[in-house]
């Protein structure tokens, strides 16, 4: 039975957070992209729970404890000294194949990963959480035309269509790896869209009001950062278990199987019939739905595997838009934008953009 926790308190604090503990004791965590959207939200929820939280990133930031790349594997391995649990968010994502050669990515996604994971059981750490992307899937995503939505699970064999797909399916495997060959309990979490700058396709940016295609997007490829970081914590927690695992990490669709013809060509329809209070508050914000949802992606295993709840699901926006709150987690307000359109020569985790 595990012992009562603290539960942190202020202005700032959630109300019911996953508390990464077992014992009400302090535990020394490190936490790669502390810059970034998931790496400050994981620092400053896990501070808040007492925990020693060491912060990495080449950039400096009120959550970065120590300046370095993951490159460097002298730097790894002093910041891994102690460390109980590891969460991996350091990446060079999606908007950086513009900038950036497929030789940085190699180094900061898979060689960063395979210098972590190396020192991670050279120290003795108990669990490695590692932040992947529903970005590996890649073209399995866009089912031909005429053909209904795809229905996204893990079982779907990725088909990275980018250099940020096959590095992180690269790192995924080593994972499984060090799992396999030293025993160290990894868990991969591939995480859809949790970022709030605006859409990085001006035609999608011009098509619908900001908020509008956000929570859109709550029905099939959005996760708030609140469940994103719960997601994490569960992993830490349960990864000892599990010993391996891959799930994706996404808000619960409120669909089935047997409406994807129907997703494909009238998506209105469908999401009117299974929640019939939206249309009216769209309505009355002047906003619209898509009219075809080309991918559905299912979070059944990681709920069941790793006793995730995720609070913010279509249903939930939509009471907390009649309610006249807005549409993100107050995590997700204090975190804000990290401006991902500034590209930089970074291992920053900003976000995986999927």
């Amino acid at each position: 039975m595990e012992m009562p926790v603290n539960r942190p308190t202020g202005k700032n604090c959630r109300l019911n957070p996953i508390i990464l503990n077992f014992y009400n004791i302090t535990m020394k965590v490190l936490v790669t992209g502390s810059a970034g959207h998931l790496g400050e939200a994981l620092v400053h929820t896990l501070k808040q729970q007492n925990h020693e939280v060491i912060g990495l990133d080449i950039l400096s930031s009120p959550f970065t404890t120590n300046r370095g790349s993951i490159i460097d594997r002298a730097f790894v391995r002093h910041n891994m000294q102690g460390v109980r649990y590891v969460f991996h968010s350091a990446t060079l994502h999606k908007p950086h194949v513009e900038t950036h050669d497929p030789q940085q990515f190699v180094d900061t996604n898979i060689t960063g990963t395979l210098n972590l994971l190396q020192e991670a059981v050279n120290a003795g750490v108990e669990s490695f959480v590692f932040t992947s992307t529903t970005s590996v899937y890649g073209d399995a995503l866009i089912p031909p035309a005429g053909e209904p939505s795809a229905w996204i699970t893990e079982e779907v064999v990725p088909v990275p269509k980018n250099i940020y797909g096959v590095t992180k399916a690269s790192a995924e495997d080593l994972c499984q790896l060090y799992h396999r060959n030293y025993g160290l309990a990894c868990i991969v979490l591939r995480t859809s869209r949790f970022f709030p700058e605006e859409d990085d396709h001006p035609a999608t940016r011009d098509a619908y009001a900001d908020d509008n295609l956000k929570a859109n997007e709550f029905l099939y490829r959005r996760v708030d950062i609140e469940d994103a970081v719960d997601a994490h914590i569960l992993a830490a927690q349960r990864a000892r278990d599990i010993g391996f695992g891959k799930y994706i990490i996404s808000a619960t669709a409120p669909f089935s199987p047997g409406d994807r013809a129907a997703l494909r060509h009238d998506a209105p329809a469908v999401i009117e019939r299974l929640v019939p209070g939206y249309k009216a508050e769209y309505e009355r914000r002047g906003w619209r739905m898509a009219q075809s949802l080309d991918r559905i992606y299912v979070n059944e295993r990681a709920r069941l595997a790793l006793g995730w709840r995720p609070k913010y699901d279509f249903n939930y926006i939509i009471n907390r838009l009649k309610e006249g709150d807005g549409i993100r987690s107050s995590l997700a307000e204090l975190v804000g934008s990290k401006g991902y359109h500034r590209l930089q020569q970074t291992d920053l985790d900003i976000s995986p953009l999927t």
